[in-house]
């Protein structure tokens, strides 16, 4: 699809989509979405395979489902509803492990990660349905440059007021989720310096970043309904905020961080969500106001850039506080959550980045000892597949200690 001959389609020329009513589901239960790479085998660089892929997979009995994306390059999976991480983790594995094998007959490779290091935009190919060719028809070349890769982790809620309470709070620790998560040091072979660049993509898209603060459901409603009415945005999909209701699912979806290289890495962060989203509704969580979220941009800019080396500003604190620091801060309060939703190997698993760096750091160091770029992507590829961690040149011999306890 050549994107200078797609029709115009503007929000304003689709008739407007009703906001749905807020299902009803089951509180702190999960699902999960995860962006992957197709890469071909011979230069490592995407690959437009996804329609072949499908084909290959067949119909997914389930749980979960197996995907388009907006690009040809891409393949999305999501699990079930799930209860906890393990539930989750097998899911994934169980998704990981049947698209394996389909790519393994096409001769094509999977891949984890938030870019793909030197792929280039203008080669991608957008998904031939509706949506995606709306999608490209309205936001141009910015539909080709959205070839990136998130996790996405929903977590259901009562009711829509509770939504709203827990997005609110969440959108305090968007900047811990996007360190602790961060995978995508390379654009098109420029070492960025970021360590989450993918978020810099996303941010390109009118209605991304936070969602504003509203009271109650019926507020947001209200509020949907003056953007859908000034041609704004037609439906829930329009609005590209870090963490958004999901109200036909009865879920908060967070959105910020990148695909990780491992399925176990991302039922960990998914644990780890549900872990916070939990001590976010209880009663020690206090309300947040519009000053909590004064530096939402700033902190947010800190994580993808410095990942776990950032710093964030707190209007409760004197000056900056490490971000490192503030995470560590949060192990005491999730522990006794992590007990009870049975997410103590989640919560281990994500304390190991505070001690051996994020995805992107693991990547990088693999880089500095003289890999190249398509190796990296073999290693993304192999990590994917479940194969053991390839030893990592520049991790301590001695670990600290974890902030676990």
């Amino acid at each position: 699809m050549h994107l200078s001959t797609a029709p115009a389609c503007r929000p304003e020329d689709r008739p407007p989509t009703r906001l749905p009513a807020f299902a009803r589901s089951e509180p702190l239960t999960l699902g999960v979405e995860l962006e992957l790479q197709i890469v071909d085998l011979l230069r490592f660089d995407l690959h437009p395979a996804v329609d072949a892929l499908l084909a290959q997979v067949g119909p997914w009995p389930g749980p979960g489902e197996v995907k388009l994306e907006i690009t040809r390059s891409m393949v999305e999976v999501s699990t079930g509803v799930c209860t906890d991480a393990g539930q989750v983790l097998a899911e994934l594995q169980a998704l990981r492990d049947a698209l394996v094998q389909a790519a393994d007959r096409l001769g094509i490779g999977l891949c984890g990660g938030g870019t793909h290091p030197f792929q280039q935009w203008p080669q991608r190919q957008i998904t031939d349905t509706p949506r995606h060719r709306q999608v490209a028809a309205l936001y141009g070349y910015l539909a080709q440059q959205f070839t990136v890769f998130g996790q996405h982790v929903h977590v259901g809620v009562r009711d829509g007021d509770e939504a709203l309470v827990l997005l609110q709070r969440l959108s305090l620790y968007v900047p811990h989720l996007i360190a602790l998560a961060a995978s995508s040091p390379w654009v098109q072979s420029v070492d960025t310096g970021f360590a989450s660049s993918r978020l810099n993509a996303v941010q390109a898209f009118p209605m991304s970043g936070r969602a504003p603060l509203l009271s109650s459901w019926s507020a947001f409603e209200d509020h949907f309904h003056r953007l859908a009415r000034t041609g704004i945005v037609s439906s829930m999909k329009d609005l590209y905020w870090d963490i958004r209701p999901k109200p036909e699912f009865g879920t908060v979806e967070v959105r910020v961080m990148d695909t990780p290289l491992t399925v176990e890495r991302a039922a960990a962060l998914a644990g780890f969500v549900q872990c916070l989203a939990r001590w976010c509704l209880s009663e020690g969580a206090r309300p947040v106001g519009e000053d909590d979220l004064l530096a939402y941009t700033t902190n947010r800019f800190q994580a993808a850039r410095f990942g776990l080396d950032g710093t964030l500003a707190d209007a409760a604190s004197d000056g900056p506080v490490r971000l490192r620091d503030s995470l560590s801060a949060l192990w005491p309060r999730l522990r006794p959550h992590a007990q009870d939703l049975h997410a103590e190997d989640a919560l281990e698993e994500v304390a190991g980045v505070l001690q051996h760096g994020n995805d992107a750091d693991h990547l990088r160091r693999r880089q500095v000892a003289r890999e190249t770029l398509p190796a990296v992507v073999v290693l993304q590829r192999a990590l994917w597949r479940g194969s053991p961690r390839v030893a990592d040149p520049c991790k301590p011999s001695v670990a600290p200690r974890s902030p676990i306890g």
